[in-house]
């Protein structure tokens, strides 16, 4: 679903554009000023601004000229939607760099087509960005990678390296895919969003864990969000690139696919362990996936928020804690702030 930014102050207008296009299966953020708006749009970076001109605090040109200034907002189409008709105000709108200039009142129909050309446009113009992105010459590639490993080290000796901040998006759910990731160190999570805005973590990746491999299928979409769990250190390759690694590699092929298969089984558990399990049980398989994933040892304790462990377990963080606090006092696990320490490792595996 692609998202739309508009940005107006008459609150009518707003609301009755907004459901429009809500009804044309697009979600819409809506600002009732111009220094609003800006702070949104840089927030949700949208896929496309439909902005006014003549509004308070910040007028609809400089509210493109801000946009136009950040890399994050500088590429998104932006369509000015304005009663002021005079050609010298439509001229000083594309001059500054819309993409397109409606006129009020408003036609629904030129508005709709307008929308999805430029959403085709800057989807045609990502693409070939990518493509111009990769080396020509094939000899740049190692003469051989045959597995997962090889895979890794291509990963380390050509990739980008990236650093995400703590709690730092990495991408967006229905984005355009278009890269591999490939974590050096540090961990990240993979979340959907549900109806109600709840925060569902569908796999945690830790140190050596690719992610990403969705972008590996022509013109998809992220089917998910990923967000820096702590600050880490990521590399990164086009999604071209590793298609033509694996155009001729079949052993290759089948490891990206097992590996895709074993998330896929993992994700499935634990919607039928959300479904279906206890309070309890829930509790204790989350806290030694957790474990798993960080590599716990007796002498170490597990740094997870609360929030992000009921998160996981696919239950509220109220519930989460009561179910906490009985385990603590049955002697399974020792709690201090943020950290978890597993003080009875069978007998959390018996509740599970």
């Amino acid at each position: 679903m692609k998202t739309i930014l508009l940005i107006e102050d008459d609150t009518v207008l707003r609301e009755t554009t907004a459901e429009i296009l809500e009804l044309e299966s697009y979600k819409v953020v809506t600002a009732a000023d111009g220094k609003k708006g800006v702070e949104q749009a840089k927030l949700v970076v949208p896929d496309l601004v439909i902005c006014d001109i003549m509004m308070p605090e910040m007028d609809g040109y400089d509210v493109l000229k801000s946009l136009s200034e950040d890399t994050k907002t500088k590429r998104i189409p932006f369509i000015f939607m304005s009663a002021k008709t005079e050609v010298k105000d439509v001229r000083k709108g594309m001059d500054l760099g819309a993409d397109d200039y409606l006129t009020k009142p408003m036609n629904i129909e030129l508005l709709l087509s307008a929308i999805e050309s430029r959403l085709a446009k800057a989807a045609l113009l990502n693409e070939e960005e990518i493509k111009s992105d990769i080396p020509n010459e094939s000899e740049s590639f190692p003469i051989e990678i045959e597995n997962i490993n090889d895979l890794k080290n291509y990963f380390c000796d050509f990739g980008v390296t990236k650093i995400y901040k703590k709690k730092e998006l990495i991408y967006e759910e229905d984005k355009y895919a278009k890269n591999i990731y490939l974590i050096y160190k540090g961990k990240v999570k993979s979340y959907k969003i549900d109806e109600f805005g709840k925060e569902l973590i569908t796999t945690i990746y830790k140190g050596d864990d690719f992610f990403g491999f969705s972008a590996i299928i022509d013109n998809s979409q992220n089917y998910e969000s990923t967000m820096a769990m702590e600050n880490s250190e990521i590399v990164v390759v086009d999604k071209l690139t590793l298609q033509k690694i694996i155009k001729n590699n079949y052993n290759l092929y089948l490891e990206i696919f097992q590996l895709i298969n074993e998330n896929l089984s993992e994700i499935k558990e634990q919607l039928l362990q959300m479904a279906y399990g206890s309070m309890r049980r829930k509790t204790a398989q989350t806290i030694l996936k957790f474990a798993q994933k960080m590599n716990y040892k007796s002498s170490n304790d597990i740094n997870i928020s609360r929030r992000d462990l009921a998160s996981v377990a696919g239950i509220a963080t109220e519930s989460l804690i009561r179910t906490l606090t009985d385990l603590k006092k049955e002697g399974v696990i020792e709690i201090e702030g943020r950290n978890i320490r597993i003080v009875n490792m069978d007998m959390l595996e018996v509740i599970y």
